[in-house]
């Protein structure tokens, strides 16, 4: 059975015999409205309703090994890739990125601000037992964050319950709970962008080349799952892969703010 939990359903409109295809994907990319000003452009020239299913990279993942979906939309290359190889999906193409940004208080207690170097930045606030927010939900962000501490050589669950505050929610929820509490927060910077509580913190650690963040779109399995619609959902691939849709992508602004730069890949 297919799960529509936690749908995003597009507005566009479509005919009633129009093919339904199913995008597991990621909470960053449909909260902060690209679905919204994409998927219009889609299926405006497309008779196939797009459903988007947004949770973190992970459940996303699993959610397309239990042949939940057509499309698998994601920020995590090393997973999705172990995903095609397992005979999950057929082909994982680059499709745009942006990065990562830490965010903190005006405080910030662990001195932090205008470092470009996150190894840095982490291990101040883990000297400091300054708070810290994860996610701790198996997202892409929160793989990205982990890799981090593990290179920075430091153990946060340590700090677990102490400074290290693990929330097991989304991008928006553990931002306002790091707000409501004064704690640092990795973020993407387009969920950042469109957040909307952003109160007295403010972008204090970025520009690190480890913070880069890419989104890739892979095709889930027919042979795997035989009930995936691949024609449609090939049609969108194909569709988000050129030069229309990167130029859609690219097109998004908020507060004249780029959120994701195109790079589409052949694939691999």
């Amino acid at each position: 059975m297919r799960i529509l939990a936690f749908t995003f359903l597009s507005l566009m409109t479509v005919s009633a015999s129009a093919d339904t295809i199913i995008v597991q994907s990621t909470t960053s990319t449909a909260n902060s409205g690209l679905y919204d000003h994409i998927l219009p452009a889609f299926e405006s020239t497309h008779d196939i309703a797009v459903r988007v299913v947004a949770v973190g990279t992970g459940q996303a993942i699993r959610n397309a090994e239990n042949c939940d979906g057509d499309v698998l939309l994601v920020h995590a290359k090393s997973s999705e890739q172990e995903f095609v190889e397992r005979g999950g999906g057929v082909l994982r193409h680059d499709l745009m990125y942006n990065d990562f940004v830490l965010v903190g208080p005006a405080a910030d207690p662990a001195g932090v601000d205008g470092l470009t170097d996150i190894g840095l930045a982490l291990s101040k606030i883990s000297e400091s037992k300054a708070r810290f927010a994860s996610r701790s939900d198996d997202s892409g962000t929160h793989k990205k964050e982990m890799s981090l501490w593990m290179e920075a050589g430091i153990d946060p669950i340590a700090g677990s319950g102490d400074w290290y505050l693990e929330t097991g929610s989304g991008m928006g929820a553990t931002l306002n709970t790091g707000i409501g509490v004064g704690a640092y927060v990795l973020t993407d910077r387009a969920t950042w962008i469109t957040f909307g509580n952003k109160q007295d913190f403010s972008i204090l650690v970025e520009g690190d080349e480890r913070l880069f963040n890419q989104y890739g779109v892979t095709l889930i399995s027919p042979e795997a799952c035989p009930a995936v619609n691949a024609e449609s959902g090939q049609t969108f691939i194909d569709w988000l892969l050129s030069e229309t849709g990167q130029a859609t992508i690219a097109s998004y602004r908020v507060d004249g703010q780029q959120l994701f730069f195109p790079n589409a890949s052949e694939g691999e």
